[in-house]
């Protein structure tokens, strides 16, 4: 249609308009503009693009777009993008630039002179004064135009008036376009209704500003991908002459491809990669090491890196320990009754028409079927798990030198569950997701691995765990809660909805489940090849008139061969009218690395093949080849010619035959494929497959109910037309709705998508070796700098220590469950302090600057027994419910108030009545008592269950006792697993402000200058978020005087609490330092390692008060500045001196000595060595500087 210049027609007023357009498909040095499609050789508009709103390009300014008078309705704005390379135009836009992420309905291309796909833009949408956003997908032109509605604006009467407003700018008709700084806003004016959009609400229901849109995660050109799977998707070949070529593995699922920047990491399939020498002893192992870089040049083209391992060392990883140990277990198989198999062992004779086979395999394969020592020999699981982790480590190398700041790691496969263990310690900062293509066990047969914990620890260390179905997952979250105690639930995500995670040391680790598809095209494109047709037609030529039943398996007893040939004979026997009508064409993979189970299930299947075809001549057709001869397209010919295709494995993972069985016979839909007089298409699916979820159109048989599988045969040869009909088109919506490529696409999705800060600092290790796991934390939360205490230590004239007991200055006792349980029933001593750290905290109290307080859990009578005998400190009992004020007296009683009134306690007996309920239905749980609270732990309970109990008594509790001041309490199993009653009001942070707030009453003390916090649990959070609080209105206090940056956002971490009442107590030079025991997510701003470290903390800060006194007789330089001021710490009076006193030169290094007062000889005091002269030298440099 030819549409008229708009210029020349403005009677309908001036539109602004602003387009946008997502460009996932350009490349680096690339450019888009904004082009005129009537006017191809006119003036280009650029777009531009940041980092917040890439990959969306947009016009920097709106373009002023005249609107026609009402009668030209018809009229539209026609434009395209043209794509400039290094400033000079290089192409248009092209329906290939759409990509495979968006789906549009298929319609109609509007098509200029050129044969040049254009966008449009209908005028009649438009309305003159208001501001639009025009959204579009390069090279994607079909279907109404996305029009965003912004906000009405002034109008223009006229093109005239618009163009005296402006002064500078352009447009595609020579008009002048504004800035949106430079538009006035009005909201006067009803909205309207535009286009395609919906109705904008009262104000806009998107910003003007691109960046300011909260956009959806996409998936770019520009993002970088590394997949990394035990083997790269590659074929190579080599020719005799030494030449390698390499060619791409279409039916491995990784081979897809993509318009990312992907790199494939893995090893090569050559010769010998498995160990073996080969049954011919040949000295060939691998890749020969000389010939290596030849194939790195080849795989160069694919993007593919290969990883170099020794062929012994992965024979050993991939055969012993992958396939003899952790193939079983992942398949639910676990069994204790196998006789260890050896090599060397002797075969029977039925053994010997078998092709010979390295001895090797049958050493590395021990599973159900032939169980070696693995479990509990104390050696050979060492050798494997040794080859597993160096394995992994060896992968580990080769994708740090491939990685870039900002890409994905995609692990594939259970070969390298550790992996992401090992790339956290080096690449904190990368989204690892690891998919696995096999189940997972339940709990109970996974815990029978003696390696348990390292697994999941490894698998945890990535940012998304991956499986085909729920149902793995399942297991998979219940082995993390069972096995290491851990919490999982929906979490919210950046983009307001939840994910499925785990939750582990400050970290959400996602847990997806989506089954894997198959490539459509590509399937296609085998079927209609030549070759396969032929091959599909000698197939049915050779079994004319009968119902073809084709199965392919590899040779092993997982996948249940014996039980669908027991019940192809059980079917015959009752149904003999179908005998020689049928065959059964069974496929058998080589399967030698199963070493002994591949010889008894072989050995079966040839002595059950033959009893059929003895009774039922040409029954059944059975055929083993290697995997090599047969491949996707021999696979594909054999499925199009079967009629029925059946899987009757009794555990299996990703199992993509029955979706390439349903592409095959698509065409049973047609009109054409339903009078073609063969009942084909159906699938007879075992229920332990994994694609048994997604395929619902199959007949679902158990394979261990060899009736269910008879009657699966009957039900395939007599079902009617329209069943098989609706069977198959059910069958075919997953195939072709979810492909390899969506399937990929969405786990990418929800891996780029994964919440990780990008500060690096948010994340910190923790732990050796294997056991190293990755913890999310303040960006901030570094060791405690005992430099940094001391200094405002030593200035400070009022001071507060604040420490936890167990755990805290003293080993925790709550480690241990069973110590746990003998302490409360009262069967095991306590641990004590030991007189270091009794002589430590009376050296702290002595100095009467100090406050020093012991808060614990604990009851009264224990901390008496304990610390009573220590001058001057103070204790808080039972989480601040007693305290106990600090007193020069030793000895004896002391005395102790409540925190809380102490009123009605008769909430105490029906508490405990009602926690014995509980207790006597939950094994491992008991109650532990004391003066002010009642707590039911469950911590050695089933945690499922226990759990389950603890939020019914929870909820019972709240009920019952609503009537009471108390708070009902429920800690998880990563707490001690608990549920608490005790008085309302009552916990260690409450007690921490009622000692802030006493102070200056009850010790005559100035206002608090300094504090020192100490904890180590989840008990202690609630001090240590309300000190970190206080000491930062001290550092807002501060900054407000100085006119500085405020202070960046408090941690979610930390409770909000209203710490306003402390103010009058706390001076503005307060420094607070609050630290947990051990590297932890914790409210508390630092952290010290463990227990030692808190006591050579205390230590130190000793050291400090004994400097400064005199009778040290010696000072460093430092020390100097303060001579001048009367001494305030307590001991032997200051040596007093005047202006005129002499100074001697001390014996030691610079040292300077003070003569004593008396006149009467002394010796002098010399260092005993660097260490004792030093001190503690790291004080503030300022102190220095101030005294020379």
């Amino acid at each position: 249609m030819a549409t008229e210049s708009p210029a020349t027609d403005s009677g309908g007023g001036i539109a602004q308009v602003t387009f946008r357009v997502r460009c996932e498909t350009l490349g680096h040095g690339e450019a888009i503009f904004l082009s005129q499609a009537d006017n191809p050789s006119g003036s280009r508009i650029p777009l531009f693009t940041t980092a917040k709103s890439y990959p969306w390009y947009t016009t920097r300014t709106p373009l002023s777009l005249p609107l026609p008078a009402t009668q030209n309705i018809n009229k539209t704005y026609r434009y395209r993008y043209a794509i400039h390379r290094a400033g000079i135009f290089h192409r248009w836009e092209q329906p290939s630039d759409g990509g495979g992420i968006e789906e549009f309905r298929a319609q109609q291309t509007i098509e200029s002179g050129d044969s040049t796909a254009v966008h449009i833009v209908p005028l009649r949408l438009l309305h003159g004064g208001e501001i639009y956003t025009v959204n579009d997908v390069l090279g994607v032109t079909a279907g109404p135009p996305d029009i965003d509605h912004i906000k009405m604006r002034n109008n223009f009467s006229s093109v005239g008036s618009l163009a005296r407003k402006n002064a500078s700018g352009g447009s595609l008709y020579g008009l002048n376009s504004r800035s949106n700084s430079t538009v006035g806003m009005t909201d006067q004016g009803s909205k309207k209704k535009v286009g395609f959009a919906p109705q904008p609400p009262p104000t806009s229901h998107r910003s003007s500003e691109a960046g300011a849109i909260k956009q959806a995660v996409h998936l770019t050109s520009s993002d970088g991908l590394i997949v990394v799977s035990a083997f790269l998707p590659v074929h190579l070949t080599r020719s005799n002459d030494g030449e390698w070529s390499a060619d791409w593995d279409y039916e491995a699922l990784l081979s897809m491809q993509t318009h990312l920047r992907v790199t494939r990491v893995g090893t090569v399939k050559w010769r010998g990669w498995h160990g073996n020498v080969g049954g011919g002893k040949s000295d060939e192992s691998g890749v020969p090491v000389d010939e290596r870089h030849k194939v790195e040049a080849v795989l160069r083209p694919f993007n593919c890196v290969p990883v170099w391992v020794p062929t012994t060392l992965f024979g050993e990883m991939y055969n012993g320990f992958c396939k003899g140990v952790l193939w079983p277990i992942l398949h639910n198989v676990a069994s204790v009754y196998s006789s260890p198999q050896t090599g060397n062992a002797e075969k029977p004779d039925a053994d010997k028409d078998i092709e010979p086979y390295d001895s090797q395999y049958a050493e590395y394969s021990m599973d159900d079927v032939a169980q070696g020592p693995i479990h509990g020999d104390g050696g050979r699981e060492g050798e494997l798990w040794a080859a597993f982790t160096a394995v992994n480590r060896h992968f580990t190398d080769v994708i740090i030198q491939c990685f870039n700041e900002g890409d994905l790691i995609w692990i594939h496969g259970f070969h390298l569950m550790i992996l992401p263990s090992f790339l956290t310690r080096r690449i904190s900062m990368a989204k690892i997701g690891i998919f696995l293509h096999t189940p997972f066990p339940s709990s109970e047969i996974f815990r029978t691995l003696w390696c348990r914990e390292d697994l999941l620890r490894g698998m945890l260390n990535a940012d998304q765990v991956g499986f085909h179905l729920f149902e793995y997952a399942r297991h998979f979250l219940t082995c993390c809660r069972r096995l290491l105690g851990l919490n999982y639930g929906m979490f919210p995500d950046s983009s307001g909805g939840h994910n499925l995670a785990i939750d582990t040391n400050g970290r959400h680790v996602s847990v997806t489940s989506i089954h894997a598809g198959v490539e459509p095209p590509v399937l296609h494109q085998v079927l209609s090849h030549k070759s396969t047709s032929d091959r599909v037609a000698s197939i049915r030529n050779q079994f004319r008139g009968k119902v073809i039943f084709a199965a392919i398996d590899r040779m092993e007893s997982l996948k249940g061969i014996p039980l669908k040939l027991i019940a192809l004979e059980r079917f015959l026997q009752r149904c003999p009218e179908w005998a020689g009508k049928i065959v059964v064409v069974q496929v058998g993979i080589s399967a030698f690395e199963r070493g002994d189970d591949y010889t008894k299930t072989r050995n079966e299947i040839i002595s059950m093949v033959t009893n059929i075809n003895n009774r039922w001549p040409g029954t059944v057709q059975f055929q083993e080849c290697a995997e090599s001869e047969m491949r996707l397209q021999q696979r594909m010919a054999l499925l199009r010619a079967a009629d029925v295709v059946m899987v009757t494995t009794i555990r299996d993972g990703l199992n993509l035959i029955p979706l390439e069985f349903t592409i095959a016979h698509l065409d049973a839909l047609t009109e054409q494929g339903r009078n073609d007089g063969r009942k084909r298409g159906l699938c007879i699916l075992s229920e332990f497959s994994s694609c048994t979820r997604v395929m619902r159109g199959a007949l679902h048989v158990n394979p261990w109910k060899i009736s269910e599988i008879a009657t699966a045969f009957f039900q395939a040869l007599t079902m009617s037309e329209d069943e098989r009909m609706r069977r198959i088109s059910i069958a075919s919506e997953f195939v072709t709705r979810v492909t390899t490529q969506r399937w990929a696409l969405a786990v990418m999705l929800d891996l780029k998508g994964v919440q990780k800060n990008e500060d690096a600092g948010k994340y910190a290790g923790a732990g050796l070796g294997l056991g190293f796991r990755l913890l999310g934390m303040d960006s901030k939360f570094n060791s405690l700098d005992a430099n940094s205490v001391a200094r405002a230590y030593r200035s400070a004239k009022s001071r507060l220590i604040l420490l936890d007991y167990g755990g805290t200055i003293l080993a925790n006792d709550n480690l241990d469950q069973l110590q746990r349980f003998q302490f409360v029933k009262k069967s095991r001593p306590p641990s004590v302090p030991t007189d270091g750290l009794i002589s430590t905290l009376k050296e702290l109290c002595s100095d009467h600057r100090n406050i020093v307080f012991v808060v614990s859990g604990k009851e009264r009578h224990s901390l008496t027994k304990t610390l009573c005998h220590i001058p001057n400190l103070g204790l808080a009992a039972e989480h601040g419910m007693f305290v106990s004020w600090p007193t020069p007296k030793v000895g004896g009683k002391r005395r102790w108030e409540t925190l809380v009134p102490d009123q009605d306690r008769s909430w105490r007996s029906i508490a405990t009545m009602i926690m014995e309920v509980y207790t006597s239905r939950t094994h491992g749980s008991y109650i532990e008592e004391t003066e002010m609270k009642v707590l039911w732990q469950y911590r050695d309970a089933d945690p499922e269950f226990g759990y389950l109990q603890s939020r019914e008594l929870e909820d019972h509790l709240s009920n019952v006792l609503r009537g009471f001041s108390v708070d009902i309490l429920h800690g998880g199993v990563e707490e001690g697993g608990y549920v608490e009653v005790r008085p309302k009001g009552v916990n260690k942070g409450v007690v921490s402000m009622h000692i802030i707030k006493n102070m200056e009453k009850i010790f005559n003390k100035g206002k608090l200058e300094f504090a020192l916090v100490i904890g180590d649990d989840h008990c202690d959070e609630p001090m240590l978020s309300v000190m970190r609080q206080v000491g930062r209105r001290a550092s807002e206090a501060r900054i407000a005087k100085k006119g500085g940056q405020p202070l960046a956002p408090l941690p979610a971490t930390i409770a909000q609490v209203d710490v306003s009442s402390c103010d009058e107590f706390i001076s503005s030079n307060l420094k607070c330092f609050t630290s947990t025991v051990g590297k932890k997510p914790t409210a508390a701003a630092n952290y010290v390692n463990d227990v030692e470290d808190v006591h050579e903390l205390l230590e130190s800060l000793v050291k400090v008060t004994t400097r400064e006194t005199v009778h040290s007789g010696f000072y460093s330089v430092v020390d100097l500045k303060t001579m001048d001021d009367t001494p305030t710490s307590p001991g032997p009076e200051a040596v007093k001196y005047d202006a005129q006193t002499s100074w001697q030169r001390s014996l030691s290094m610079c040292q300077l000595h003070t003569p004593d007062i008396s006149n009467e000889p002394t010796d002098a005091k010399v260092s005993n060595n660097l260490d004792e002269f030093f001190g503690l030298m790291e004080e503030d440099g300022e102190d220095e500087d101030n005294f020379f």
